[in-house]
């Protein structure tokens, strides 16, 4: 994926605005941290991923999937958007999202509204 997808499918969701962190592009949702790039590697910081799934996706797909000494004991994971599929991104953004935003936005986005 490039950068432009990428931010594309994350504002994609409701209520998701950019920012910055570390001077590099950020995403909120609902006030609360959604994802931020990483300039230094090209990943994506995917938050929600417990140490078990981490394990298990940089054993599968080591090029995509890593992790900094930063993030070790944190439930996330690293993905570099160019290796990243679409459909896993979204999977990882929609899990987060659930977990962030206000209940009548995830009522609605059930709701096929």
């Amino acid at each position: 994926m490039t950068p432009d997808e990428v931010r594309e499918l994350i504002l994609a969701f409701p209520d998701a605005e950019q920012g910055t962190s570390y001077g590099q592009p950020s995403y909120k949702v609902n006030g609360k941290f959604f994802t931020r790039l990483r300039s230094e590697d090209h990943s994506l910081v995917l938050l929600d991923v417990s140490h078990d799934e981490r394990e298990m996706l940089m054993e599968a797909e080591p090029a995509t999937f890593h992790i900094t000494p930063h993030y070790k004991d944190y439930p996330s994971v690293l993905a570099r958007i160019e290796r990243l599929h679409p459909g896993s991104l979204q999977n990882f953004l929609e899990r987060r999202w659930r977990k962030i935003a206000p209940k009548k936005l995830v009522n609605a986005r059930d709701a096929g509204g």
